[in-house]
């Protein structure tokens, strides 16, 4: 029993001390404007951001932090238009697409891919092309959710979210409406641990409320 009690003692400190390890202003960025009714943990990004493919496709920073987080918390990723030019939006649009078929996990890295590793998607037609071959799905499904007045209200819900968290950049990863993970603060230095340490803050942050 008392061995028990000793590396229950030695599990508390041990958290204890990496919670301290994350402050304010420097793993975390506090918001001077709380949003409401945003998902409990969202994650901006851009298919034309050399970044956020290096945070998906190199680093696997999305797919560590899902797998870090408790079973009840869920990363809802939206993409933005700022880059890209009118392919921005498209993407945008495509992206709503994904998330209304549910089929995010599926079409992610080829389309990253397709835009900046092989650059065969050129248009929306070979966007498409990626989401019919990755996905499943026939070219008058993906016609028919893209026009849908779903995708349609997908969109503007991506739009809204940016602006009620001020975001400023990409990729960003925000938790509970209130907190901005600092990507500047994080030790980036090896490829193994950088995922690593982001899921530790973002599921630190999940647990301040």
């Amino acid at each position: 029993m008392k061995k028990i009690w000793l590396a229950l003692v030695g599990l508390m400190l041990a958290f204890s001390a990496s919670a301290a390890q994350f402050t304010d202003g420097q793993q975390y960025i506090t918001l001077d404007k709380p949003a409401t009714g945003e998902p409990q943990v969202v994650e901006f990004f851009s298919f034309f951001c050399p970044h956020c493919y290096q945070f998906e496709r190199v680093y696997h920073v999305s797919e560590t932090v899902k797998k870090n987080l408790p079973e009840n918390v869920k990363v809802t990723k939206y993409h933005v238009e700022f880059l890209g030019g009118e392919m921005g939006k498209t993407a945008t649009q495509a992206w709503a697409v994904a998330m209304a078929l549910g089929v995010e996990d599926k079409v992610a890295a080829p389309i990253f891919d397709g835009i900046q590793k092989t650059q065969t998607i050129t248009d929306a037609d070979s966007l498409k092309d990626t989401f019919v071959k990755a996905a499943g799905i026939t070219p008058a499904e993906y016609d028919g959710a893209f026009n849908s007045f779903a995708v349609k209200a997908l969109v503007a819900q991506q739009e809204k979210a940016a602006v009620d968290v001020n975001l400023q950049g990409v990729p960003a990863m925000f938790v509970n409406g209130k907190y901005m993970v600092n990507n500047g603060g994080l030790d980036t230095s090896s490829m193994d641990t950088v995922a690593l340490q982001y899921a530790d803050v973002v599921k630190f942050l999940v647990a301040k409320k």
